[in-house]
């Protein structure tokens, strides 16, 4: 899932303030309403926690996990290898937004575009299934065990 962030209204005619506004040019409350409005989407046990490392974009993890039932984990400060999916995840995104890349030139349309190639590429990690069909499996299952039986 890739969200699209807003930029912050007042973003480049503010004076920059130390400590101030993340330099992502969007807010902890932009990043916790796209976060709490696209999870709810999966099925309660898809959504069980959520792991990120010590950004300001997280400042409203508290308000997050009151508002999505989602358990926040932080990863220590120079360890992105507790976030080893993430971090696979950013190097794909990379071969489409280069390091550097204005991401507000890029709207909903082509976010949603560029999930649905990683989406569907095979990965190694799932026995060369795509995201998209271990995704479905796992809907599958949940189906299959809410279905009753005869007999």
């Amino acid at each position: 899932m890739l969200l699209h962030l807003p930029r912050m209204e007042r973003h480049g005619k503010d004076k920059s303030v130390k400590n101030g506004p993340a330099l992502a040019r969007h807010g902890a409350e932009a990043v916790r309403d796209a976060i709490a409005g696209t999870i709810m989407d999966l099925p309660v046990h898809l959504r069980q926690s959520l792991t990120w490392d010590q950004d300001a974009e997280m400042a409203q993890h508290a308000q997050l996990r009151i508002e999505t039932g989602l358990e926040i984990y932080f990863c220590d400060p120079q360890n992105p290898w507790q976030r080893r999916s993430n971090e696979n995840t950013n190097g794909l995104l990379r071969q489409y937004f280069p390091k550097g890349t204005d991401l507000s030139q890029h709207g909903v349309d082509e976010l949603s575009a560029v999930a649905h190639a990683l989406n569907t590429r095979p990965r190694k990690t799932l026995g060369w299934r795509t995201p998209a069909e271990a995704l479905d499996q796992l809907l599958k299952q949940d189906i299959i065990k809410g279905v009753a039986t005869t007999g």
